[in-house]
């Protein structure tokens, strides 16, 4: 029979203008405000020590609230699409992973608890990466966000392989009463409405104290419909809610003591998720004895209510004491997360059970998959540093860790004990699990991380600086596992451990050459780290032989490292109207932590490959020609691959190159191209008031969300090439016997406009983001080896909106 195509996706409607717009971008997001003609000075503590953008001696980008607002990024994901060599693979809200310079290992799975981040993330000074739940939080009353580009492991520590991303807060202030407010309200195109509120006050308390409180409220508006058994549609069903708050309080009891203790929390939930199915095994076109389903852009089949809930708090106590030439810091930050992640897993389930033998309506009994984390994590840094100006600047710190972490699956599948019993002669009970649950885990981790850091820079002469760092480390981690059910093989009472350790060392050298104070060179090499972990078990009873020959029995995996080299420039010009920077690098990675899945075992197995590299180039330039029209231009180019293989030898002696990493292959989850474009408009009217436009175009180029989707043939279910998805014949005899799907996420722009009126005190604007209406691919998701379901998680559509602002 005649094998189907599905369509890869709409092209950019605007491709020329896109690349044109490689030339011109949103780099208002990376350089700073206007002040008349010139730009203003960007402050960052990018150093740990409050620094001119400009004369910190390594890539760095800083974003305002404003230009984050004008940009139309609505999201930690938006943003990402305006920094150049961030990039993001998202999952839907509260689902994002991030990387740096293409330095990726493949889209972290929601059931790979023990995989740790290659980007650090830090609330202030507070630590709060984790490598897949990474914290959406709300892009309200913040100073700035920073991406710290290139290894920071020597101050930053283990997950700032790549680099290091910072939400920088607005603080206390005392003496002051002030605050802002701001309220949006936005309709989407093929979808519902959305909206938030949300209000920040600093509040004085007496003359040695100040509180700032800040809360908001944001509706996520849905815009995936899910079509049901029966034919019936649920409209919108990805939307959701985050609201949170902060409250921060500064006492200053004496000169040199500052005491900021601060509370922080955030509540996610949404009802879906932003995935559009390709193929379904219980709902497609192909089938002649279950009712033939098409899917339709922006839709998907479910017949379970899916979500994700996430609490986040974050308590964090930071002490300042300056004594003569040397200031002391103490960071304690305490942050307990919860977050259940329930998914419909009737497809998964279902190609089980037709692998069983049976069918019909025993394929379709309902499955939901929930996913348990509970997190808490302690963590302190005690540092010193020097103060005032001096030829020597120096630093020097001690950091610990604790981590326990529990995460678990179960799938209660109600009267599923009794169909394998039928089937099998077994059940849940047989073997480990609760009733009618045919898979269950319960993982419980403990990691300890130590770490003794110092960094110094040396002004040699009035042009010449030279800085060198260091940082030891020492980690350790432990883990209980239990599995159960009969899709599992069950492990013995008392679950069975696992553990890991290391230590090492992470330097940085660099040297800066001033020309004056509008021209900087710098030369960098730096080592990064990303800890090590141990590999849970796969699900035997569901894989293939050669599945369990390949996947099985792979124990820890080592700590990957990458040293990075690099040359940049940072210039200004004409009066400081023009800023330019650009930064070349060469990152050679050591033990890649590379994801693969387990082929049809619905497990993931982490493998070390032991060579990669990522090289290119980046830059930023913005421009502020008058006082009436400013431009920007940001782009990366990154050729980021493997430079060795994994292989594996069969029973029978064949060797197969494991789940895509064979050398010359990319380097998953970012594109090899990516840019962003702004031109800005601003013209005075009367009674101090300024009408304002901006229009930004993003490009973002092709990407692969795993290893294994690069190899020929992964995006075949069913046909002749060995490495296509089973087709799973449920609903047949169906009318074809391949299915094909583009397994490559193709590139894509967006445009975004926003324009409005503006005054000292207040905002009103009218936006519109997507402009052309693109459907982008963000990431392949797909259930048991591509057998049961395949899908992408798409982006929002058109989406018009209004935004009032108010300062007080």
């Amino acid at each position: 029979m005649d094998a189907k195509e599905f369509p890869t996706g709409r092209r950019p409607h605007f491709a020329a203008v896109a690349l044109t717009a490689a030339t011109l971008t949103v780099s208002s997001v990376s350089f700073g405000q206007q002040n008349g003609d010139t730009l203003e000075e960007v402050l960052v503590t990018a150093q740990k020590r409050v620094a001119n953008l400009q004369d910190v001696p390594f890539s760095v980008a800083s974003s305002s609230e404003e230009q984050i607002r004008n940009s139309g990024s609505g999201n930690v994901v938006d943003l990402a699409r305006n920094i150049a060599g961030l990039t993001i693979a998202d999952l839907g809200p509260g689902q994002s992973q991030m990387a740096i310079r293409g330095i990726s290992a493949g889209q972290v799975i929601r059931d790979q608890p023990g995989v740790k981040e290659q980007v650090g993330v830090y609330l202030d000074e507070s630590p709060i990466s984790v490598a897949l739940f990474t914290p959406d939080l709300e892009l309200f009353d913040l100073d700035r966000f920073e991406v710290l580009r290139g290894p920071q492991g020597t101050l930053f520590g283990a997950g700032s392989e790549a680099g290091t991303v910072r939400y920088i807060t607005r603080q206390p202030r005392l003496g002051q009463f002030e605050g802002a407010a701001d309220a949006s309200f936005e309709d989407v195109q093929h979808g519902d409405e959305g909206g938030s509120v949300r209000a920040a006050v600093n509040l004085p308390m007496g003359e040695v104290a100040a509180a700032r409180l800040v809360g908001y409220y944001h509706h996520l508006p849905g815009f995936i419909d899910a079509i049901q058994p029966g034919g019936s549609i649920r409209k919108d069903v990805n939307d959701g809610d985050r609201s949170g708050g902060r409250i921060a309080v500064l006492f200053q009891p004496v000169e040199g003591l500052s005491i900021t203790p601060r509370l922080v929390f955030q509540s996610l939930v949404t009802d879906g998720y932003p995935r559009v199915d390709l193929y379904n095994i219980l709902a497609n076109p192909y089938t002649t004895t279950q009712p033939p389903i098409t899917i339709g852009d922006r839709e998907q089949f479910t017949q379970q209510q899916e979500g994700i809930h996430d609490d986040f708090t974050l308590t964090d106590l930071k002490v300042d004491y300056s004594f003569g030439p040397v200031t002391a810091t103490s960071i304690t930050s305490y942050t307990h997360r919860r977050v259940q992640v329930l998914r419909d897993a009737t497809q998964l389930t279902g190609s089980v059970t037709y692998d069983l033998g049976g069918d019909g309506d025993q394929v379709r009994i309902s499955s939901p998959l929930f996913d348990r984390t509970h997190l808490n994590v302690l963590s302190q840094e005690l540092r010193l540093a020097s103060a005032g100006d001096s030829p020597l600047i120096w630093l020097v710190g001690g950091f610990f860790q604790h981590v326990n972490r529990r995460y678990g699956q179960d799938l209660p599948t109600p009267g599923y004990d009794a169909l394998t019993q039928t089937l099998i002669g077994t059940d849940s009970a047989a073997n480990n699990a609760p009733p009618n649950t045919p898979f269950y885990s319960d993982l419980t981790y403990r990691l300890k991380q130590y770490a003794a850091f110092g960094e110094a820079t040396y002004k040699a002469t009035e042009s010449v600086s030279v800085t060198g760092g260091l940082r030891y480390y020492k980690f350790s981690e432990e883990r209980v596992l239990n599995f159960g059910g009969v899709f599992a093989s069950p492990t013995p009472p008392g679950g069975i451990p696992g553990d890991t350790s290391s230590n090492g060392i992470s330097p940085r050298a660099i040297v800066s050459y001033k020309v004056d104070e509008d021209m900087q060179f710098n030369v960098q090499a730096a080592r990064g780290f990303r800890l090590g972990g141990i590999n849970d078990p796969i699900n035997i009873p569901l894989c293939s032989a050669q599945d369990i020959a390949v996947f099985g029995n792979q124990k820890n995996w080592k700590d990957e490292h990458n040293w990075n080299y690099e040359v940049g420039a940072k210039m200004r010009f004409l009066d400081q109207r023009v800023t330019f920077n650009v930064a070349a690098f060469y990152d050679d990675i050591k033990d890649l932590q590379a994801t693969t899945t387990a082929g049809t075992c619905s497990s993931r197995i982490v493998f070390n490959v032991p060579k990669a590299r990522s090289e290119g180039i980046e830059a930023e330039l913005f421009a502020r020609p008058t006082s009436n029209w400013d431009f920007g231009v940001s782009a990366t180019y990154v050729n980021a691959k493997l430079k060795s293989s994994v292989v594996s030898t069969l029973p029978d002696g064949t060797q197969v190159v494991v789940g895509g990493l064979a050398a010359g292959n990319r380097l998953p989850t970012a594109p090899e191209f990516q840019a962003v474009g702004s031109l800005g408009y601003t013209v005075p009217m009367n009674s101090e008031r300024d009408f304002f436009a901006m229009a930004t175009i993003q490009y973002i180029g092709s990407s692969f969300s795993q290893f294994e989707n690069e190899e020929d043939g992964f995006g075949s279910i069913g046909g002749p090439s060995p490495n296509a998805a089973r087709l799973i014949p449920y609903g047949g005899p169906l009318t074809t016997s391949q299915i094909n799907f583009n397994a490559e996420l193709p590139g894509y722009s967006l445009g975004n406009v926003r324009f409005g009126i503006r005054t000292t005190r207040w905002e009103a604007a009218f936006y519109c983001n997507n402009l052309w209406d693109e459907t982008a691919r963000l990431a392949l998701d797909y259930e048991r080896g591509r057998s049961a379901r395949v899908g992408y998680i798409t982006n929002q559509p058109r989406t018009f909106g209004l935004y009032g602002h108010v300062k007080f």
